[in-house]
């Protein structure tokens, strides 16, 4: 299995999705070997991480790959330094060819890929070993730049992994849909896996931080917004709701939990609309941290312009908490104790959250019928259908 992060070295939910599903397969009796790009001290008892930096021609190299990465920010990372390729495409052709390396000196039966800079690992480890491979979805370049001007680079890559793939994992229809009209996908090699979460792995019995629960002590309502602060995840419409609730709901704070390349712009304009005193911004956070925020939390809301899943949702539907999801969002298809919105459609979006605010009873609702449903969307099922495909692509050929 090839991917470029695992928890506590991540940087976005694509790494807590790569932790869940490795687990739970581990514990399903799969022997699983997960190559990372660059060395950190992580380890698991559940199964081996290999790092590809630790190969013998590339011993001491740190890669700059990231999940969310572009091409301008990988400039900017790389500096005048002269260990790391010169553009993203070296540096992705480099993790390639370490990742052919560690193929030829492990003995495995499927090749298991997360995600665009792990597809060109896949591929080579394919082409090394003639074993069948599996590359898996979590978003594409028009989920990522909000179906604006895409990276040619990035596309082809995902293109170029996808056809060579012998089955691809999309992790809802929507993404499903999108890879066949938008990458010309044949749809009998594609496989639905919803992403999940596992409860034993968040608190829900916290402490409230003390700012918090002074709010909540003096009759405040929390308004949560989790995840990188950047286009896709639509900050911009989150802010313009919010004036729109200020306006209507008097007790009531924003609390922004992430980072990103937007959250600059996104202070400025929370202040533009004199919104500074009602927001509240934490930064990234994580663990028992991130557990507290969303307890205290009376509504969750997420405003993505593009969201192939979306495990926040499924987050906040663990600590009881009701969400407002876009309706351009894969976790609707399996939370349905949650409502909908049109990212764009802010005065829509703005009703159900003073609807959530004054109605007791609807925020009960909500919020008690999607605990319940959480505890069938789990990585256990995830690695089950996981499991079935490498089965599939294991049984032998009837001619």
């Amino acid at each position: 299995m090839f991917g470029w992060e695992l928890p506590p070295f991540n940087s976005g939910g694509l790494g807590v999705a790569c932790w869940g599903l490795s687990r739970s397969l581990a514990d399903l009796g799969v022997d699983l070997v997960f190559v990372l790009p660059n060395s950190h001290d992580i380890s698991s008892d559940k199964y081996r991480i290999l790092f590809a930096d630790n190969n013998i021609s590339m011993r001491g190299v740190n890669t700059l790959l990231t999940p969310y990465i572009t091409s301008e920010e990988y400039r900017k990372k790389r500096g005048r330094g002269g260990l790391y390729g010169h553009s993203l495409m070296e540096e992705v052709l480099r993790y390639a060819k370490l990742s052919g390396d560690i193929a030829r000196e492990e003995t495995f039966d499927v090749i298991h890929a997360h995600d665009w800079l792990s597809f060109l690992s896949g591929v080579e480890a394919k082409r090394v070993s003639g074993k069948p491979l599996v590359v898996h979805v979590h978003a594409t370049e028009f989920d990522r730049t909000g179906n604006g001007k895409i990276n040619q680079f990035v596309y082809d890559i995902e293109r170029e992994g996808m056809q060579k793939a012998d089955r691809v994992v999309a992790i809802s229809q929507y993404i499903k849909d999108l890879v066949i009209d938008k990458y010309g996908i044949d749809p009998r090699k594609i496989r639905v896996v919803h992403n999940g979460i596992n409860e034993e792995d968040y608190v829900t019995e916290t402490n409230t931080p003390t700012f918090i629960k002074r709010l909540k002590e003096d009759g405040k309502k929390i308004v949560l917004f989790v995840g990188r602060i950047t286009l896709q995840k639509g900050p911009d419409y989150f802010v313009k709701m919010a004036e729109k609730v200020r306006q209507y709901y008097e007790d009531v704070y924003f609390v922004v939990a992430g980072s990103g390349d937007m959250e600059g712009q996104m202070i400025r304009e929370v202040n533009r609309r004199g919104l500074s005193d009602r927001f509240i911004f934490t930064g990234f956070l994580r663990g028992g941290d991130l557990d507290t925020v969303y307890a205290a939390s009376d509504v969750y809301v997420m405003p993505s312009v593009s969201e192939p899943f979306g495990i926040t949702p499924l987050e906040a539907a663990l600590h009881g908490v009701p969400a407002i999801i876009s309706k351009v969002s894969g976790v609707k298809e399996v939370l349905t104790h949650s409502l909908v919105s049109d990212f764009w459609d802010v005065d829509d979006m703005a009703d159900k959250v003073i609807s959530v605010l004054e109605n007791q009873s609807l925020k009960n609702t909500l919020g008690n019928n999607s605990a319940i449903q959480i505890k069938s969307i789990n990585w256990r099922e995830a690695a089950k259908k996981c499991i079935d495909m490498y089965t599939e692509l294991l049984r032998p050929v009837v001619s």
